[in-house]
């Protein structure tokens, strides 16, 4: 396995922080996540001892960050009463046989699909070829639902977000919302003005991988319930 749970540290302000060792780590690095609290990921050949080190330059930054999530979830609804349920089934509905359908057009092959209800992500691929959908999904726009689905698509092939992940799942991403915005009579009209926009961002962004990162910064937009 790539991760291992390593040392848990429980700071003062902080609270729970888990440092990690990584095989695929080229350097330390920190995540700050609003469900899952403080992680450090930390090299294999690198000393616990030179990561609290890291942790304890970077704790500004940190308490900054938390701060920031704490702020933006504030207004963050909980689900009426029913509504979790309403959305799984709507999910259960929708998402398998779209899922299948992207699947079909790029020849990804997948083993399962499971409708999963979590505050961490919005989805993910196991090694297994089983995909894990969040029922959140169905409440995006079409374009950004086939976002998530793509991207868990792009994982059979290659499980990390390396180069040749990002080239792949650029490739299926255009292919994708060039056959959204050619599909103006069958897709919504406040879809496909979704779609528009994100590919106008995605054609004047300087990013490496401009589609990646444009539908990343639009689905931050969203919270799940």
């Amino acid at each position: 396995m790539a991760r291992h749970v390593g040392k848990i540290l429980m700071d003062p302000e902080i609270g729970e922080v888990v440092f990690r060792k990584s095989l695929r780590s080229r350097s330390i690095s920190i995540r700050v996540h609003p469900v899952k609290g403080v992680s450090v990921s930390v090299p294999y050949i690198v000393p616990y001892a030179a990561a609290r080190l890291f942790f304890e330059a970077r704790r500004e930054w940190i308490l900054e960050t938390m701060a920031r999530q704490k702020e933006r979830l504030k207004d963050v609804r909980p689900a009426a009463p029913g509504e979790i349920e309403a959305l799984r089934r709507q999910a259960k509905a929708e998402l398998p046989p779209r899922l299948a359908g992207l699947a079909a057009r790029y020849g990804f092959i997948y083993n399962k699909v499971t409708i999963k209800h979590n505050a961490s992500n919005w989805g993910s691929c196991s090694s297994k070829g089983n995909i894990n959908l969040n029922l959140n999904i169905v409440r995006l726009p079409k374009v950004l639902q086939d976002y998530i689905l793509l991207h868990e698509l792009c994982h059979l092939r290659h499980q990390d977000h390396g180069h040749a992940f990002h080239l792949l799942l650029e490739h299926v991403l255009t292919d994708n919302l060039m056959h959204l915005l050619d599909s103006a009579a069958s897709v919504p009209p406040s879809d496909h003005a979704i779609a528009s926009d994100l590919a106008r961002k995605a054609a004047a962004s300087k990013a490496r991988y401009p589609l990646d990162y444009t539908m990343t910064r639009a689905i931050k937009q969203y919270r799940v319930i």
